[in-house]
């Protein structure tokens, strides 16, 4: 009795490793296949990635205008400094 106790633990014990051992691989297979990201989370980085790209043209754009507001500026100095050399 105690015999058959032991073989029948052994064999459940072996099941459950062999399932474990299955399931493990085939998390890994579908790791590598999706990369490990979601399609969830693939969603969001493509939707961050495009925010963060719209700010850029944001800034840039910016940038720009700032440059021509300084070359405005710096316009109006030199007048300002012409017309009293004048005075």
């Amino acid at each position: 009795m105690v015999t058959v106790m032991i073989i029948a633990v052994s064999i459940g014990g072996a099941i459950l490793l062999l399932l474990t051992i299955g399931f493990l691989l085939i998390g890994i297979i579908k790791a590598f296949k999706t990369g490990g990201i979601s399609k969830k989370d693939r969603m969001a980085n493509a939707e961050e990635t495009k925010m963060i790209q719209d700010i850029y043209r944001g800034l840039s754009k910016m940038e720009e205008r700032v440059e021509t507001l300084e070359t405005i500026l710096m316009d109006h100095r030199r007048k300002d400094v012409d017309d009293e050399k004048i005075l």
